[in-house]
């Protein structure tokens, strides 16, 4: 289970046009802070094998353990009821949404 970045309002589009390589750092520089917050504490833990499995590779950062998705979004138990996802994962990008916006932007007036 992972997240990737995806174009706002078409300001990655035009940063790539001006600058690629100011595009890859703002890309960079929010993926990092993603992860940074998923590993101090932005992940539920219970045995901690959760948190460790976070991973970040270029523009995606995600979990590896195959329970993600249920922890995230919620599952159904063995007697018919339903354990609601903690929504770990969303509530960290919606933190970073405005900060990737805003980083975008001032990269795109420094060209």
């Amino acid at each position: 289970m992972g997240i990737t970045i995806k174009d706002q309002d078409g300001l990655e589009r035009k940063l790539i046009s001006l600058s690629r390589i100011r595009y890859d750092a703002v890309i960079k520089k929010n993926m990092t802070q993603i992860y940074n917050r998923g590993k101090a504490g932005g992940t539920p833990v219970d045995t901690g094998e959760l948190r460790i499995s976070l991973s970040q590779s270029g523009d995606l950062v995600g979990y590896t353990k195959d329970y993600a998705p249920h922890v995230e979004y919620g599952h159904r138990t063995v007697n018919g009821g339903f354990v609601q996802g903690q929504r770990f994962l969303k509530r960290n990008v919606d933190a970073q949404r405005a900060i990737f916006r805003q980083d975008l932007i001032e990269q795109i007036r420094k060209c």
